[in-house]
């Protein structure tokens, strides 16, 4: 069986707590048999056709990266069940809050990475990935510390392999400095142009954007979020 492997992965770029306040005895339970039968294992090869982790009828899959409480990728694959969902999330709390909503909603779906997203890039097969999400990351605002925010130039290199020709990376921060350094990075990549045609296309929201939790509460603290896309050339 060929090694699907990339050895030039890039670097770690997930750097959040695994854990946080106790489990709650069902979300534990659901971690112990759940997650496993939604888990993907890096450790062996990628299917050839990455909808084959889906249920038939699947035609595209997606990522999002740390998604949090999960209420924009719950919604995403509500809206969308021929299209498959890959949620890459190191902390173990918002995993076992996902998990809740998937055995609640009875989505199929959705397949889950408890680990570094960059890993999760460099295991799934060339142009195998539709779009890929990154909505509120942690911005990493020292300067020191700038190293672990995902968007590098080994990331945007790892998302240019893995997504479709016009396969979309969509970004959205209400930190300043950030969006800053992503739409640095981006224009700076030559397999990515930015979609933006006028000011409101990175002032509000795409058609059909779930808020989060996290984006509520940056414009009630008076922040405002960009929204950048990102097309793969």
């Amino acid at each position: 069986m060929p090694d699907n492997h990339n050895h030039d992965a890039p670097s770690r770029s997930f750097f959040g707590r695994r854990k946080g306040h106790k489990l709650r005895p069902h979300h534990a339970s659901l971690i112990e048999d759940l997650l496993p039968r939604l888990a993907l294992d890096t450790g062996t090869p990628a299917p050839a056709t990455l909808t084959a982790l889906f249920p038939a009828g699947t035609n595209a899959v997606r990522i999002e990266i740390g998604f949090g409480g999960g209420e924009h990728l719950l919604a995403e694959a509500a809206a969308f069940p021929d299209i498959g969902f890959i949620g890459c999330e190191p902390y173990v709390n918002g995993m076992a809050k996902i998990l809740a909503q998937i055995e609640a909603r009875g989505l199929s779906n959705i397949r889950l990475f408890a680990g570094d997203a960059a890993e999760l890039l460099a295991w799934v097969p060339p142009q195998s990935l539709a779009r890929i999400d990154l909505i509120h990351p942690d911005p990493w605002p020292k300067r020191r510390h700038w190293k672990r925010r995902f968007v590098q130039d080994a990331t945007i290199a790892a998302m240019a392999r893995a997504l479709t020709a016009h396969g979309e990376f969509r970004f959205v921060c209400d930190i300043d400095d950030y969006t800053s350094w992503t739409l640095w990075h981006m224009q700076g990549a030559e397999d990515f142009l930015w979609l933006a045609e006028r000011a409101d296309d990175w002032r509000s929201p795409w058609p059909g954007y779930t808020m989060t939790r996290y984006g509520a509460k940056a414009t009630r603290e008076g922040r405002k979020a960009s929204y950048l896309r990102f097309q793969r050339i």
